[in-house]
């Protein structure tokens, strides 16, 4: 099963206080570098969605990711990932793992689990403890509404939208309900 994977990395950071996703993390290496890194890892085809205007090279990502631009970024989640589904046209994957920039602690195996359980008619949805967290991996069949979305909701509307299609798979890694909205989160 082919994969593509859409990191998500244009939003504002308003309640980081700055641009978060130039962050540094213990090791010295930014917080979106953690998250595409581990994209990288696990999918052979990465691309990121930034702020219409930014490039790549100036958050130190990959040579390898592809860019997407995201138009109307400010107007919430929702734009930036439909900016990110639109660019999918050239892919030939079966599904889109839709990988969030500020969650750097998912791991690479997990990603590759999830991987292995995607399929073109099926949302796969990692469960840790009880509780649904990110990536989120659509099928094929799901892109073109992906690429309807607007707003700040993201694809939950995708999602509760066909609950018989969803795949909850439990995961043993915490990674995948940790994301960074504060300076204190990235600490601890």
């Amino acid at each position: 099963m082919s994969v593509v994977a859409l990191v998500l990395a244009a939003g504002s950071s308003v309640r980081f206080g700055a641009d978060k996703r130039r962050a540094l993390m213990a090791d010295g290496r930014s917080l979106l570098i953690h998250s595409v890194e581990r994209a990288c890892a696990a999918f052979d085809d990465v691309r990121v969605v930034l702020r219409d205007g930014e490039r790549g090279e100036e958050l130190g990502l990959p040579a390898a990711c592809r860019v997407i631009a995201s138009a109307d970024f400010a107007q919430g989640l929702g734009h930036s990932l439909a900016a990110g589904a639109a660019s999918l046209a050239d892919s030939k994957a079966q599904a889109v793992a839709i990988l969030l920039g500020d969650m750097p602690w998912v791991e690479s195996a997990t990603l590759g689990l999830l991987a292995r359980e995607a399929c073109r008619s099926t949302i796969v949805l990692p469960c840790h403890a009880g509780q649904q967290g990110h990536p989120v991996l659509f099928g094929r069949d799901f892109w073109p509404a992906l690429s309807q979305l607007a707003g700040d909701e993201g694809a939950r509307s995708v999602v509760r939208a066909h609950p018989d299609r969803c795949v909850r798979l439990a995961v043993e890694d915490a990674g995948v309900l940790r994301d960074v909205d504060t300076p204190d989160a990235l600490r601890q």
